[in-house]
């Protein structure tokens, strides 16, 4: 909201005549050449720039017109952006014509200074070196045990943490999970304690505020028309924009100065456990290439897949549990029932140190209500695809070339033409047989992107999940403070709650 109301009065403040000649070359600029009236392109449903009525419920808006129809087009400036929740037009842009499809110019300029060069906005050579430098590092066995052994220990940490505003009976923001899965990303992404780069948390929190607000005011540029003129006078929504940047900026280069100081203090571990340990193992071989600041950009992209993966999820997923007792009462006596009902651990951390992997492959029940919170709830909303050439989509649509493709996770998990009739129900039992998960094509469940950039952290994303999940739902019934109020998202590249999770947390056990 206050970056719509900052480009409301940035808009105030220009000349009548000059503002209506912008509109005017906006309006001609964006119905130029676009076929708008030929069947065989997708049906115009605006431009990109009317999303700004609906930005703060964009993606139930989505939902809303794919109901309608399943494939559409937003016009801009220079391409159509074509917008679908059509599976085959999915598998068709992230697998069967992969190589016809890339992140696309647009794209790249919008969230350039924001991500850089790492793993989620380039292709190429430079996709394909992070990607199997990084699938190297997520297949070892080392990192599956050392981020087993850090999302345990934060587990227990987050547990001691509710309990005592528990026992106060206090409310508190359940997206302190945040804080928690920031920490542990670090310490499996990167292999640094946040707290021994400053000796506290704050910059950290400093961090954490300045990465979200940089996220939500990058998306905005979608729909801003003047982003690059205000980018260019250092004004309004883009000078506060550089401003988190620059705060991004000197954190991430602290990450990497620590870890360098911190890699010659323990030579004697030739396995490397973090992933930044292998980039900079790499940048060795390539110092002229793999810069600080391209090891800035891979960390950053890293960031935004561990944290708000997961944080946001569990946010959800608490939230849908508060919202279904019935279905929290049946994850918790799953809980009880694998973890042994019998054994009471008298300190939590011992309880955490006996979730193995057996007992995480065996929550079957608490799988499914993750993966129908991720239905629901994805933490990426909406993506897509840029056509390099002119292409026909399996539903008969036209693709020009430099037009965009964007599937809508959030709006295909409310379709019934994909889920039923109950499509908007949270219903774990949809992803059971005979009690035993199963899942769905992924480019009908397109959680975690499809095709060869398919996400390589989905199966730590769901071991930290679980791990959290089983640590709570084994201490605490959790219940919302106001069950009336409505809880919404922010805008932006992942599906941030906003204004957070406010609930009560009641001790099933003395700690």
């Amino acid at each position: 909201m206050d970056i719509i109301l900052a480009t409301i009065f940035f808009l105030i403040s220009l000349p009548p005549l000059f503002l209506l000649l912008i509109f005017l070359f906006l309006a001609i600029k964006t119905v130029t050449g676009k076929s708008i009236n030929d069947p065989d392109y997708p049906p115009v449903k605006g431009s990109v720039f009317n999303q700004l009525l609906y930005l703060n419920y964009l993606y139930d808006y989505q939902a809303e017109a794919a109901k309608e129809q399943p494939t559409y087009r937003l016009l801009a400036l220079e391409q159509s952006e074509i917008y679908t929740i059509d599976t085959r037009n999915v598998e068709h842009v992230l697998k069967t014509r992969f190589d016809r499809y890339c992140k696309g110019k647009r794209n790249q300029e919008i969230f350039l200074d924001f991500l850089g060069e790492g793993i989620f906005a380039v292709d190429g050579v430079k996709w394909r070196q992070q990607r199997k430098l990084a699938s190297f590092e997520f297949s070892t066995r080392v990192l599956r045990d050392f981020s087993c052994s850090v999302f345990r220990g934060d587990a227990a940490k987050l547990v001691g943490n509710i309990y005592e505003l528990a026992v106060s009976g206090q409310a508190f923001d359940m997206q302190m999970l945040m804080k928690s899965t920031l920490e542990s990303m670090f310490k499996v992404g990167f292999g640094i304690d946040l707290k021994c780069m400053d000796g506290s948390s704050k910059e950290g929190n400093t961090f954490m505020k300045a990465f979200d607000d940089a996220n939500e005011m990058v998306y905005w540029r979608y729909v801003d028309p003047f982003w690059k003129f205000k980018r260019s006078l250092n004004i309004g929504s883009e000078a506060a924009l550089k401003n988190n940047i620059q705060i991004i900026h000197n954190f991430v280069h602290n990450v990497i100065s620590t870890k360098r100081k911190l890699l010659p203090m323990n030579p004697e571990l030739n396995v490397k456990e973090d992933i930044l340990s292998r980039f900079l193992v790499e940048s060795e071989k390539d110092p002229e290439t793999m810069n600080d600041k391209y090891l800035r950009e891979i960390i950053l992209n890293f960031i935004i897949a561990g944290k708000d993966t997961s944080a946001n999820t569990l946010s959800w997923f608490f939230y849908m549990l508060c919202k279904n007792p019935l279905i929290q009462e049946k994850i918790a006596e799953e809980v009880r029932d694998i973890s042994n009902r019998e054994v009471e651990y008298e300190y939590v951390d011992d309880f955490v140190t006996n979730i193995t992997e057996a007992t995480l492959d065996q929550m079957h029940y608490l799988h499914a209500a993750l993966t129908e919170t991720l239905r629901l709830y994805p933490a990426v909303p909406i993506d897509g695809r840029c056509a390099m050439e002119d292409d026909i989509l399996p539903d008969g649509h036209k693709v020009r070339k430099g037009d965009g493709v964007y599937y809508m996770a959030y709006a295909m998990g409310r379709m019934s033409t994909l889920w039923g009739e109950d499509a908007h129900c949270f219903r774990p039992e949809r992803w059971l047989h005979n009690g035993v998960f199963q899942p769905e094509s992924p480019f009908k469940f397109v959680a975690f992107h499809a095709g060869p950039r398919i996400c390589l952290g989905k199966d730590f994303a769901y071991r930290q999940m679980k791990i959290v999940s089983i640590a709570v739902l084994r201490h605490f019934r959790l219940k919302l403070v106001d069950d009336t109020k409505a809880v919404n998202y922010r805008t932006m590249f992942t599906l941030h709650m906003k204004e957070g999770l406010h609930i009560y947390a009641v001790p099933k056990t003395i700690m």
